[in-house]
């Protein structure tokens, strides 16, 4: 995916300031992986084993993580697809039905946990926000 999709569609855009963020889960790790992240993204790759390195058991921080992953998930198995198209239909429908809005308030309450983990000072955080 990222060889035949991700980065020929980058090079469409301009994306010398980008950087590629991703978890530390051991699948999106692999060493050929990596090395593809890092021949596209150099110093700007955030990962286990790039150059800026995933922190360890971390807090979900991204909105992918703490937001659309489980939103998509909640809509697009309501109605209990039992075709692949069907699902691959309401995966579509319900991406394509994410208004402007509730994108902005996602990346306010992004914003906001980057300044309480910067004011934290990489300590615990047991109490950080988890709403929307």
């Amino acid at each position: 995916m990222i060889t035949n999709f991700f980065i020929p569609e980058l090079n469409n855009h301009d994306v010398q300031e980008l950087w590629f963020q991703q978890d530390g889960a051991t699948c999106h790790t692999d060493r050929a992986t990596i090395d593809l992240l890092k021949d596209t993204f150099g110093d700007r790759l955030i990962s286990r084993f790039g150059p800026v390195n995933w922190t360890p058991r971390s807090c979900d921080l991204t909105p992918l993580d703490y937001f659309l992953w489980g939103y998509v998930k909640s809509l697009v198995y309501a109605d209990k697809p039992k075709t692949h198209d069907h699902l691959e239909d309401n995966i579509c429908r319900v991406i394509a039905d994410i208004r402007p809005q509730m994108l902005e308030k996602v990346i306010e309450n992004w914003t906001s946990r980057l300044d309480y983990i910067r004011a934290s000072r990489d300590s615990h955080m047991p109490e950080i926000i988890f709403k929307m």
